[in-house]
């Protein structure tokens, strides 16, 4: 997966209903490629090089982990689904929706089909002003000066004219604003990292990832589980209690929720599988006094897959001390999850089937399960 990008856009329209395609434009960005983080003021200017009616134009802050040729492709996409026709020659037309980066990052693209910075960027007000908005300080790498100073600079006369319309911004930075505290539960393989990462990246959340790649019992388990199955399961609890105690008691002004990808009760899932009835026992008591002292999440979330799915991720991640777990273990552990969830009448759980979805590849499975976890 790409790293996050800084990108900027432009939209303008000067066909149909001018403000509404700005609308749905922004909004199918939003669906289908990234975050919307900043929109500019709507303005309304002359066609520029070329006779044809007055466009509305703003611009509009995106990250987002495309390439920028597959981001130029999904961008095209949209134009043509909101009604824009594959243009013809080399002259300006008038068009429902024109869609162009101006930024992508810090880099610098020169290629037949992909400019970065866009080449004519300097020369439009009606680039640079709605820019300047959301902005101001931002360099482009090539002039190295602001787009304040490019819009001072700026010989282009063409008309422009603030309108009094307000664009949507349809993403929400605090949906997850009533919560403190989010767990991310699921099987191995199930995608409960990726989730927890993906929503701390996106809300601002400060991450909880647990460190199981730091524990030496673990390859021993999986080559002979009857004997180290015991020191693996106190060794996890010890490093999960003082992982969960210190990170959450940690108190974070730059972030506004905790996300974690486990949950303390884990160890006793795993613990009740793999251990006998006699170590299960001794353990449940070390289990017990110290649960009852760990603060509990706002929201449980238990990401479902499948046997099938989850033998597939695990698999495709190519850890080699996991490529010999079994399907009936994976069973027992899902088996021993929906135990622990029947048994907390007060904890607040949702349980999500994601067997049939991905996403970490397709945003619209990611936005659906946002929507299943806080609406």
């Amino acid at each position: 997966m790409n790293s996050l990008q800084k990108i900027y856009i432009s939209l303008g329209s000067n066909q149909g209903n001018r403000f509404e395609n700005l609308q749905m434009a922004i909004n199918k960005i939003y669906q289908t490629i990234g975050n919307v983080h900043a929109i500019s003021k709507v303005y309304e200017t002359d066609a520029w090089g070329f006779k044809s009616a007055d466009f509305l134009n703003c611009c509009i802050e995106i990250s987002s982990d495309r390439c920028p040729n597959t981001l130029l492709t999904a961008l095209q996409e949209i134009e043509n689904t909101l009604g824009r026709k594959q243009k013809q020659g080399n002259n300006y037309e008038a068009r429902p929706i024109d869609l162009d980066i101006l930024f992508y990052g810090n880099d610098i693209i020169e290629e037949e089909k992909l400019q970065i910075p866009h080449l004519e960027l300097a020369n439009r007000k009606f680039v640079l002003q709605p820019l300047a908005d959301i902005a101001p300080n931002f360099k482009h790498q090539k002039f190295t000066k602001t787009i304040a100073e490019l819009l001072l600079d700026c010989t282009d006369t063409g008309k422009i004219t603030t309108t009094k319309n307000v664009l949507n911004n349809p993403f929400d930075i605090h949906r997850f604003s009533k919560l403190n505290l989010v767990t991310i539960e699921g099987n191995i393989g199930s995608g409960k990292t990726s989730l927890a990462t993906k929503i701390s990246e996106d809300f601002n959340a400060k991450l909880i990832l647990e460190r199981f790649a730091d524990n030496a019992f673990l390859p021993k388990f999986y080559e002979d589980q009857t004997r180290f199955a015991f020191p693996l399961e106190m060794s996890f609890l010890a490093d999960r209690y003082k992982q969960l105690s210190d990170d959450i008691a940690q108190y974070d002004l730059f972030t506004e929720f905790v996300v974690a990808d486990y949950h303390i009760s884990k160890s006793l899932t795993f613990a009740k599988v793999t251990l006998p009835e006699d170590e299960f026992d001794l353990y449940r008591r070390f289990f017990n006094v110290i649960y009852k002292d760990m603060q509990q999440p706002d929201l449980y979330v238990y990401l479902y897959q499948n046997t099938e799915r989850l033998l597939q991720n695990i698999e495709k991640r190519g850890r080699d001390y996991e490529q010999n777990i079994q399907p009936d273990y994976l069973e027992n552990i899902n088996k021993g999850y929906v135990e622990f969830m029947k048994s907390q009448p007060n904890l607040k759980v949702k349980v999500i089937d994601v067997s049939e979805l991905d996403f970490v590849k397709n945003r619209k499975d990611y936005l659906h399960i946002l929507d299943l976890i806080v609406g």
